[in-house]
């Protein structure tokens, strides 16, 4: 596909570019409000981050540097299949590996290890925007809710799983209030990566393709996990049965979230979610 195959710079026709780019400035002018949008259709599968997509393509420029992660890894088939169509579709575009070095970065399911920078907007793909689904299956009631900041009904769910598991089990989805009103959905990031919403420097945005919305978290906006004063939120911590951090076993760092897989001989391994960091601690330990 070359810039003469008769496609627009970024797919998009201008049109659609000019009313996600105004679905932005509504979404960081209120932080956390799902703002709806006409989502187009897009060459890719569900699955594939149709909303995050649109959001890269309304944004890039000639002169930004791209990153794709899936799940923290650059060479997942999530992300080289985007980050191709995307360079097929946004021509002298530069892509990198590299945290540092991207000005927009496009992930699935993780924030990446690094400090993310002033000059840097991430977008994140999104399922389910609304936290509120679990407890509320009415779009228009929801709605409600978010607008009186009525979240009873979700901390009601907290308190159920810590009455029945003696903490709060949610592993990802982790419901967020952002600049102390709506509470949001921040994408199936773990939570780890949680904690790296609140006062980020960059701009984080978010694209739910098949439920047609977009929220934002602006740069320095404060985002509190839900918790409780006597049960506070608390990240994963990788420890083993003696109560020691486990580390990377290509790395050793003891200070990243790590997958765990298991090796040809049944052995369980533990390595860095994000490739960039592990490969950047191999080449300089920044611990």
């Amino acid at each position: 596909m070359s810039p003469h195959a008769g496609y627009n710079f970024g797919f998009l026709d201008e049109y659609a570019k000019k009313e996600i780019r105004r679905a932005i400035l509504k979404a960081i002018s209120i932080p956390g409000y799902q703002v709806p949008y006409a989502s187009r259709e897009m060459p890719m599968g569900r699955g594939f981050g149709t909303g995050g997509l649109q959001l890269t393509l309304a944004l890039i420029g000639a002169d930004d540097v791209l990153k794709v992660i899936d799940q923290g890894s650059d060479d997942s088939v999530n992300a080289v299949n985007l980050r191709r169509f995307i360079e097929m579709t946004c021509p002298g575009v530069s892509t990198t590996t590299r945290t540092q070095d991207a000005t927009l970065i496009q992930s699935r399911h993780r924030i990446p290890e690094l400090p993310l920078t002033a000059r840097q907007i991430l977008v994140l793909q999104v399922p389910y925007p609304d936290a509120l689904v679990v407890v509320e299956a009415s779009e228009e009631k929801r709605k409600t809710m978010h607008g009186e900041a009525d979240y009873s009904r979700l901390l009601v769910k907290l308190y159920e799983d810590i009455v029945k598991f003696n903490e709060i089990t949610i592993s990802h989805r982790y419901p967020t209030r952002i600049n102390g009103h709506y509470v949001i959905d921040p994408s199936p990031i773990p939570r780890w990566d949680v904690p790296e919403l609140d006062h980020s420097a960059a701009l984080i945005l978010f694209g739910a393709g098949r439920e047609k919305k977009i929220y934002a978290v602006p740069p320095y906006t404060k985002a509190q996990p839900l918790a409780f004063d006597d049960v506070p939120f608390r990240v994963e911590d990788f420890r083993d049965e003696q109560g020691r951090r486990r580390g990377c076993h290509r790395c050793g760092c003891t200070n990243s979230f790590l997958d765990e897989f298991t090796d040809s001989s049944g052995k369980k391994l533990y390595q860095c979610s994000d490739s960039d960091w592990c490969d950047g601690q191999r080449r300089s330990p920044r611990e």
